[in-house]
This record gives structure tokens, sequence and C-alpha cells, in this order.
């Protein structure tokens, strides 16, 4: 895979919700054009959300993406064109248990969600956690049921403390069990120890024969961070967490205003 004369990168990351997706989880047709561009002089775009397949895949098919995706915070490299599931890292439930237990020593009881492992792995959602925006999730009451399966990640709500907050001290309390991450408003998520964007990127990447030396990424929150360490130029949106704009290299324009298409028109030979 080469580039065109004059565009410097031959992969695009971008993350997914208030980064590549308007509010609506609509992608404008002046960004659609400018990866549309890019991959035309010869860059591969990936994307990288927060988001496991289940709740990925019904965009990646409205976008007529076929190439590869990184899910779950970096724990499923997934083929969006054979609708195939190409690597996937689990939690490990025991720990996670221990990491709960620690956690809601500190604060209290916490709300809980779960999203389980595959293709088609349901997010349970516990009394009290409320999902951000409209997706799919299977209601459960009795805290047992989370650790009948395979899981991906926990999220957890605290009823006083904010994002930030609640995973300072889930992170002092249990970061040497699970890795804790901010992914959106409302969204504090448990991974296993260790796991990153960057993680599921750089595999994603060694596939199509590709480098962070290669890479350009964009995000808009905190669990972008590993990832914008690991590319060689990382852009954060207008909206964008502060702790993510401080170790971006480029502030874009916001979600709602392009700021993809902007940095790429600009790079486009």
């Amino acid at each position: 895979m080469s580039t065109a004369p004059g565009f410097p990168y031959r992969l695009i990351a971008t993350d997914l919700d208030g980064t590549l997706l308007r509010s609506d989880e609509s992608v404008s047709r002046r960004t659609r054009d400018a990866l549309a561009a890019a991959t035309a002089a010869g860059a591969a775009h990936i994307v990288v959300t927060g988001r496991a397949v289940p709740w990925t895949r019904h965009i990646l098919d409205d976008l007529g993406y076929d190439g590869l995706a990184v899910c779950g915070q970096g724990a499923q490299v997934y083929h969006a064109g054979e609708h195939r599931l190409l690597t996937s890292v689990t939690l490990d439930r025991q720990l996670a248990g221990v990491a709960l237990a620690k956690i809601e020593a500190e604060v209290g009881p916490l709300y809980l969600a779960a999203s389980r492992d595959g293709l088609d792995g349901d997010v349970l959602v516990g009394p009290g956690y409320e999902v951000q925006g409209t997706l799919p999730a299977t209601p459960f009451t009795d805290a047992a049921d989370l650790w009948t399966a395979p899981l991906n990640k926990l999220y957890i709500q605290h009823p006083d403390l904010g994002d930030d907050e609640l995973a300072r001290v889930a992170t002092r309390a249990a970061g040497g069990f699970v890795t804790v991450v901010v992914a959106g408003e409302g969204i504090v998520e448990l991974l296993p120890l260790g796991l990153s964007k960057a993680t599921g990127l750089s595999l994603a990447a060694r596939r199509l024969g590709l480098k962070a030396a290669d890479t350009i990424a964009f995000g808009d929150m905190p669990n972008d961070i590993p990832m914008f360490g690991w590319a060689a130029r990382g852009v954060a949106m207008l909206n964008a967490h502060e702790e993510l704009k401080a170790v971006a290299d480029e502030v874009t324009s916001s979600n709602e205003e392009d700021g993809i298409a902007v940095v790429l028109e600009r790079l486009l030979p």
C-alpha cells in the first residue's frame, strides 16, 4: 500500500462517538467524501471504538465499511466485510469481582452494566444504570447474572460521583486488577488489565502491514489517550475531554462541524 505524493499517513484511525459520528449517529457527506479521498490516495481507515461489535456493526454496515474495526476498547478486532471476529480479549471475571468489591468499599454501591463477549453478545444493564442513547440492552436484577458468560468489560455508575471522580477512585482502589477508562458521558468502564485502544489498533495495523509511524488518530475522550500515544499524530475534536486535548498534537473542529474532514482535506494533495 502506498500513498499519493503529499499525503503523509497510510493509516487513519477514528473513534466513533463524538468523533466520526454526529450526535444523531450519522456521518456527514463531507466527512465521508474526505475519508473516501484519503483511501483513494492509498490510506487505510480503521474505526477504533469503545463499543463492542453488537453496538458497532449496524453503523459500519450503514457506512458500507468493509475493513477492520477495533471494538470494545481494543478487546475485539472485527472484519466488517466478513462479519467475523478475528480476535477477542475477555475480562477475568474473578479479578473483576475483586475490583468491584474494592471500589464499592470506597464509594458504596455502584450501578452496573456489562458487555458480553462475541458477535452477538448482550449488554446487560442492572437497576439504576442509565444507558446513553437508544442502544439495545438487556435488563438484569440479580448481580449473579453478570458472571454467567464471558465479558469484555463492566460499566459502572455512581449515584453521586461524576465520571472523572468515579474513574479516579476506581483506579486508586482497583487499578492493580483492571484498567479503568472514561469513554463518554456517563460511561466509566472496567477493562482487562493493560487493555487499551492502542492494543487493538496495533494488532489491526499489523494485519495490514502498517505501523504506528504511519498513523494519524482522531478521538474525543480519555480512552483515546493510549491511541494518541501509539499513533504518529493525535487529533482531538473541539468537543473533546480536556485530558485528551492536553496530549493531542492538534485540536480540530467538533464532530458536528466535520472536524475529521477539516484535517484530511488539508493533508490531501
